[in-house]
């Protein structure tokens, strides 16, 4: 469960984070409409106050981005994701001692972030954007690759698979092939199968059943199931009563491989994170 990357370590700039044990990812959304937490932080003041929060609460890195990614959410311009994104990012490096990741697919804004200080970028996209391997080669930090069915705006019309867990492994190898030849070292890919990208309720769960074939890729692995709707829809429960069921899934993940857990709930991530990875992990008494 996870051997082949238990001893990884991911150069996030100057920051390594190592995955000696699985690591939680805090979320911090600076937009207006994501679906848990829109408009919460787009003040800096706040934004950073959240991140100290979540540092002390156990996250090992902050995820930063400055437009959601929900299901039918429209695209955001360029300059507004630069303008709610960047200062951020700068307050942050200074603030919290962690890596920090920006969640973007634009070049530009990869580009912009890892110059003020980001140590991570974490693309929905998988580097599928004009310009995105190029730009992912130079920055010299490491890059989550997705996976996702379509666009936010269409994804989950009418989500489609012969066999959800080998397709995504497939379309994912794929992207890390493509990264590599673009120049991209591999000790810098990062994969996330993209719960809630594209999938329905039965997909989603079935990746999370076999989620160990993504970890067999042999590189570290990063899920997302934080109050989406895979927990709300199977336990007919609103965002704000989904935080059960997140740990749940995050446990599950945790058992079957997965070394980073994005999480908006640090504090009882972080335990629950615990108690799967000392279960995982347990030796057979003698």
């Amino acid at each position: 469960m996870g051997a082949a990357v238990g001893g990884a370590v991911l150069h996030c700039g100057d920051r390594p984070l190592t995955l000696d044990r699985p690591r939680v990812m805090g979320v911090l959304n600076i937009t207006p409409d994501s679906f848990s937490d829109g408009g919460s932080y787009l003040d800096l003041d706040r934004a950073r106050a959240h991140a100290r929060q979540m540092v002390a609460e156990g996250a090992d890195l902050i995820d930063v981005g400055g437009e959601s990614s929900r299901p039918g959410a429209p695209p955001v311009p360029l300059d507004q994701e630069l303008e709610r994104v960047i200062p951020v990012v700068e307050a942050l490096v200074r603030e919290v001692d962690c890596p920090i990741s920006v969640d973007t697919y634009k070049p530009a804004v990869a580009r912009a972030a890892v110059a003020a200080g980001a140590g991570l970028i974490n693309d929905i996209r998988a580097l599928q954007e004009p310009g995105a391997l190029e730009a992912a080669a130079g920055l010299g930090v490491p890059v989550c690759l997705m996976h996702m069915q379509g666009q936010p705006q269409t994804m989950q019309e009418s989500p489609s698979y012969h066999d959800v867990v080998a397709e995504v492994g497939e379309f994912l190898a794929e992207r890390v092939a493509a990264a590599e030849a673009a120049g991209l070292p591999r000790e810098r890919i990062v994969l996330d199968p993209g719960f809630g990208f594209g999938k329905t309720l039965a997909h989603n769960y079935q990746l999370l059943r076999h989620l160990e074939r993504i970890v067999a890729l042999g590189l570290p692995v990063l899920v997302g199931m934080s109050r989406k709707s895979m927990v709300g829809k199977l336990l007919d429960r609103p965002v704000e009563e989904r935080l059960a069921g997140s740990l749940g899934a995050a446990a599950v993940a945790v058992f079957q491989g997965a070394r980073i857990i994005r999480a908006h709930d640090v504090g009882p991530t972080a335990d629950a994170v615990r108690v799967a990875a000392a279960a995982a992990t347990a030796q057979e008494s003698r």
